[in-house]
């Protein structure tokens, strides 16, 4: 698996790696029982947003609930592309890390496991709090309709799992390679350009480390 350090500012970097295939929860959680149905639910939901197109727009649908599926859709494929690293590091086993020349193979990799203790707590809390919603969230089943909440809810609880999951696994039992890549340093001027001069060379730049969804990533992480 390749993780690249990319970037994002001055002095601020996160971990990013391209989407390989789509994540299904099987096999990380129990196959039946409470927590079976959250992970069956929660690959529909992937497989769903895997399968949207970025560039629809909720107005095309016909319906409001056709609407707010689609909207939904979109939020979910947006989350998945905020954990997919996370998940995809539950069955890593040797990972190559790819960092910008001015950062050592030590500062890479102590940075590196710096981000997954960071993302390894930050997901346990909202696990926490999202498990306690999705436990209230019961009372809504006597309300007629699909109850949207207890799939918003679960989507969460499941995704947030599966991201401690792979934060453990990238704090243990995975072999790791560190790389300088000159291409990541000029990350950082790309991102200082002009705007029209910005979108070309970050296109550029993740065409030439085949890294085609790169851009988006940085722009939304901008974004927070």
């Amino acid at each position: 698996m390749d993780i690249y350090i990319v970037p994002v500012g001055p002095d601020r970097f996160e971990l990013y790696c391209e989407p390989t295939a789509p994540e299904h929860a099987d096999g990380d959680l129990p196959p039946r029982g409470w927590f079976g149905r959250l992970s069956a639910r929660f690959t529909e939901m992937v497989r769903a947003a895997d399968a949207t197109e970025p560039d629809v727009t909720p107005q095309e649908a016909s319906s409001w609930w056709a609407r707010l599926q689609r909207r939904m859709i979109g939020w979910v494929a947006e989350r998945i592309a905020e954990q997919r690293l996370l998940w995809n590091l539950r069955h890593a086993t040797a990972v190559t890390l790819w960092h910008p020349p001015d950062l050592s193979d030590v500062q890479a990799h102590t940075l590196a496991q710096r981000m997954l203790r960071r993302d390894y707590g930050r997901h346990r809390l909202w696990l926490v709090i999202n498990g306690t919603l999705l436990v209230a969230s019961a009372v809504l089943a006597i309300v007629p309709g699909p109850n949207v909440i207890a799939y918003y809810l679960a989507f969460r609880v499941v995704g947030h799992w599966l991201s401690i999951r792979g934060a453990l696994k990238g704090l243990g039992a995975i072999t790791w390679t560190r790389h300088a890549d000159a291409r990541l340093a000029a990350l950082r001027q790309a991102l200082q350009a002009s705007d029209d001069e910005r979108e070309v060379r970050l296109a550029a730049i993740g065409a030439e480390l085949g890294l085609p969804r790169l851009a988006r990533f940085l722009a939304r992480v901008e974004a927070r």
